[in-house]
């Protein structure tokens, strides 16, 4: 047989022993990167960023709902009946009280004060006549020249007369009033809406509908009902000792979520509570100089009553929940290891969440690089306001594995 001519079935014979030295060098290579150093023995603890915690004093505050309203509204009312002749007020113009709006016809309410002053002068005359005769009766009654009752009857007759010249004077001022009342004033100053009646219409001094509304825009009112069970633990807090009264503020934010410019002021609160609903109104009262409030916008209210102290203000991305609801936070425990910490938080300041219990002053709150901590687990806790470098645990590592190059 010839060098180098193939004998028949040898590749099958020697497959079987390829496999057994490729599966040598596997486990060989396997055993060698077991003898190197782990992962958690090398990689460092993740960085994290603290901030000392110290107990502070947070206002308690109110946000409530409420609707706005005009601090006075007039309705501009016809006392006399007439056909209205004039109106003299451009409609959503401000007004000034006393202003003359409407001019009303006044020519029977003319001759009727000028018949009430005949009259009246008509009576004027009777009654000096009848006072003269009274006192040409008296000495004579006196010298038994006339009898008494013929003295009597004239004294009578001249008081009836001073009374008939009252009556007259009276009817006489009633007529200039109805002639006055001819031009109806406004009776506020204010924002005039439209007017609900125009020239040539009839007016009667007893229509159920007004000419016109007149509304005073500046100030503005805020009409907020707050729930009673609140305003209950309040007092209960006043009263513990938990909270301490402040001198009530009040802002407003508008519909669109913005704040409005000016302070208001608490004006009053209802001494009884809403039965249906079980809230008690509070009016509060603000500025309005650039009529950027109008009456009837929804409007939220918040409301300083009282503030809290010894309290700590956590900022809201180093608080979360956990399963059940409770409010978690992770502070920097013995040893430099998280540790994670139930706390209590009911309500929002700002951009913190105020936390009344579970948290002692002097203690390290992770603020920083939460995303990397686990209970128990070491760290590195630095000032918050140190640079983070999130990436560093993450690329730090074992040193790659170079194999050994064969000798020989």
């Amino acid at each position: 047989m010839e060098r180098g001519t193939r004998v028949p079935g040898g590749d099958q014979q020697s497959r079987p022993r390829i496999r057994r030295a490729a599966l040598a060098l596997a486990l060989g290579a396997a055993a060698l990167a077991g003898c190197g150093p782990s992962d958690s023995a090398t990689k460092p603890p993740p960085e994290v960023g603290f901030a000392v915690l110290a107990p502070t004093t947070a206002p308690l505050i109110s946000e409530l709902p409420g609707r706005t309203s005009a601090f006075r509204t007039a309705e501009v009312r016809p006392q006399v009946s007439g056909i209205i002749q004039q109106r003299l007020f451009a409609e959503g113009a401000l007004v000034h009280q006393g202003q003359p709006l409407y001019r009303i016809d006044a020519s029977l309410y003319r001759a009727a004060q000028m018949q009430a002053a005949a009259n009246l002068s008509s009576a004027q005359a009777n009654a000096g006549a009848a006072t003269a005769r009274a006192d040409r009766y008296r000495p004579l009654a006196a010298d038994k020249a006339v009898s008494q009752q013929d003295y009597t009857d004239a004294a009578a007759a001249a008081r009836a007369a001073a009374a008939q010249v009252a009556q007259n004077r009276a009817a006489l001022s009633a007529a200039a009033t109805n002639l006055r009342f001819t031009t109806v004033p406004a009776p506020i100053t204010g924002q005039i809406g439209r007017s609900l009646l125009t020239e040539g219409a009839l007016a009667t001094a007893s229509q159920p509908a007004p000419l016109a509304v007149i509304s005073q825009l500046d100030p503005m009112l805020v009409d907020i009902q707050q729930s009673a069970s609140d305003l209950l633990a309040l007092r209960r807090q006043l009263a513990g000792g938990g909270a301490t009264a402040l001198p009530v503020k009040v802002h407003l934010k508008l519909d669109d979520g913005t704040d409005y410019p000016h302070e208001g002021r608490l004006e009053f609160s209802e001494v009884t509570a809403d039965p249906a609903t079980g809230t008690v109104t509070l009016r509060l009262r603000f500025p309005n100089p650039e009529g950027m409030l109008l009456p009837g916008m929804f409007v939220r209210a918040q409301l300083t009553q009282a503030s809290q102290s010894n309290v700590f203000l956590v900022p809201q991305g180093a608080l979360t929940r956990d399963a059940r609801g409770n409010a978690v936070v992770f502070v920097v425990g013995a040893g430099n290891k998280a540790e994670l910490r139930k706390v209590t938080a009911t309500r929002t300041l700002g951009d913190a969440w105020v936390v009344t219990a579970g948290l002692s002053r002097g203690e390290k709150l992770i603020t920083q690089g939460l995303g990397r901590v686990k209970p128990g687990l070491p760290i590195r806790p630095v000032p918050d306001s140190t640079p983070q470098h999130p990436r560093a645990s993450a690329m730090a590592g074992p040193p790659p594995f170079a194999p050994r190059a064969d000798r020989g």
